[in-house]
């Protein structure tokens, strides 16, 4: 319900329910600071004129979830199973509920022997499901797979043109929300064999970024209290004019 004289207690609270949130975020970006091709999360904040009811309108606070794609540093592992994207690109994964994207190049041969992902799921090739005989296969820069002299498929990596489109989805997948953007196929692909993308989170700049933030939250918690007691001492004079 909105209450005019409330108004302040209001925006304090708004204000520091979008703070906390953005902590969250912080936490879990330092969470993944590890996981290999993890791209972090930021929030952007902005204002919002909406109708609290028919007579009057107040601006509110509006969030969206940003995801920071830019490229994480290789890590050589010497793994003929792991990859690492160079420039723009997607790995194109087949999951049970449908098709998703990850940067994380960090596979495996199933029961089945075909490449998948550390969660069980398949990347994709040109061909389709890629199938593997042994790990000792050679990747070219171009993502074509070779194993004795002989070619066997070739990794599929994906691009699009408004990255925005993706939402992620758990295990390190993105998914493709937005039907008007289509995925494309890379130009000039750049892979590397027996590396891995490493997460593009900033330790310092995320810590950096926490100690801004709590230092924030502590002035909203300061600007309630001190709404609620010039509340609670207008409460007590109208009290004592009316007694």
């Amino acid at each position: 319900m909105y209450i005019q004289n409330r108004l302040g207690l209001i925006e304090g609270t708004e204000t520091m329910l979008a703070q906390e949130r953005r902590m969250n975020q912080i936490s879990n970006n330092l969470a993944n600071v590890d996981t290999s091709g993890y791209k972090k999360e930021d929030i952007t904040f902005w204002e919002m004129l909406y109708k609290t009811n028919d007579d009057q309108q107040r601006v509110g606070k509006a969030l969206k979830v940003v995801t920071d794609q830019s490229q994480g540093n290789a890590e050589t592992t010497g793994n003929p199973l792991d990859f690492a994207i160079n420039g723009n690109g997607f790995f194109k994964i087949q999951t049970p509920t449908g098709t998703g994207y990850t940067r994380n190049g960090n596979f495996t041969i199933n029961s089945e022997g075909q490449l998948s992902t550390m969660a069980g799921n398949l990347v994709m090739g040109a061909g389709g499901a890629i199938t593997l005989s042994s790990d000792q296969i050679q990747v070219g820069r171009d993502g074509l797979i070779m194993a004795n002299g002989e070619a066997i498929n070739q990794l599929s990596l994906v691009t699009f043109s408004d990255p925005s489109a993706l939402q992620k989805k758990g295990e390190n997948l993105f998914s493709l929300e937005d039907d008007a953007v289509q995925e494309e196929a890379v130009e000039n692909p750049s892979i590397q064999q027996g590396f891995l993308e490493g997460s593009n989170v900033n330790i310092v700049s995320e810590m950096t970024a926490m100690i801004d933030l709590q230092r924030a939250y502590q002035s909203q918690q300061k600007i309630i209290q001190t709404i609620d007691e010039i509340d609670a001492q207008a409460i007590s004079k109208v009290g004592k004019l009316t007694g």
